[in-house]
């Protein structure tokens, strides 16, 4: 029997397994894209579908290839979950020196390109998911627990982590390590877009992430929220309807550095 760390390193050399990372991307772009626009439209009032992974699900699968595309991001979600887990065990980063927060982090987003093409696969087979209601379902029974606030707390603290760390990596440029780019005028849009998505994305995160700490020092499940709850969150602070579009812009031109990934992403 083939040890974990064979095994991986087999799937890693998989050109059907890397061809259908890259799908995944893309898909990843157009599911960011429609999120930014639907925040977009909570702006102009139009917004009549969830700001988040099954509000982005609902409109793709209103158009006339809706449950083929559907199909296409479970396939491609689905194939970057493995590649994360099979990039978890290999660790061929020359920088991870602490091997275990490589891990951590691959794993994490492993789990997030499950959630997401879970979504999928769930509009596909017809049914209907709401990030918000099971965000307030999960909120409530563990502020039912002994140490639930706590538990919440520390959900948030995570969850504004991730956010944070989005930032960070926009800011800092990290991601170029991870891509090979190419040189001139192309280099420099990729970059540009990197920048902005990262850090819109980061910001929306990261509100989210506030919203669970809120829920459990209010002791109310309905203050906690996803992407939808955050994005709705921003648009009543003060110049709240100028901040939701330049996030909303960001999730979008985010999306679109997807797109780039998906061609340039060292693989």
């Amino acid at each position: 029997m083939r040890s974990p760390k064979t095994a991986a390193r087999a799937a890693e050399g998989s050109t059907i397994l890397r061809a259908l990372a890259r799908v995944g991307y893309i898909v990843l772009g157009v599911v960011h894209i429609v999120i930014g626009l639907v925040a977009v439209s909570i702006v102009t009032g139009g917004g009549s579908s969830s700001a988040d992974q099954s509000g982005a699900m609902a409109q793709i699968r209103q158009t006339p290839i809706g449950v083929l595309l559907l199909w296409l991001i479970v396939v491609g979600l689905f194939a970057l979950t493995i590649w994360q887990i099979v990039q978890a065990v290999v660790i061929r980063d020359p920088d991870a020196k602490k091997k275990w927060g490589y891990r951590v982090k691959f794993v994490g987003t492993a789990l997030a390109y499950l959630a997401i093409g879970w979504t999928a696969l769930v509009a596909a087979l017809g049914g209907q998911s709401s990030s918000a209601q099971s965000s307030e379902t999960f909120t409530a029974k563990l502020l039912a627990t002994p140490g639930g606030v706590f538990l919440v707390v520390l959900i948030g603290l995570i969850v504004a982590g991730v956010g944070v760390a989005f930032v960070v990596r926009g800011i800092t440029r990290a991601f170029k390590k991870h891509l090979s780019l190419p040189s001139g005028v192309t280099r420099s849009g990729i970059v540009t877009f990197g920048i902005v998505g990262y850090v819109a994305k980061g910001i929306a995160v990261g509100v989210a992430g506030i919203l669970f700490i809120v829920a459990a020092f209010a002791h109310d499940p309905a203050k906690a929220g996803g992407l939808d709850a955050a994005l709705h969150t921003l648009a009543t602070l003060p110049f709240g309807a100028v901040i939701l579009w330049v996030v909303g812009a960001g999730l979008v031109i985010y999306g679109v550095f997807c797109f780039a990934r998906a061609r340039y992403a060292r693989m």
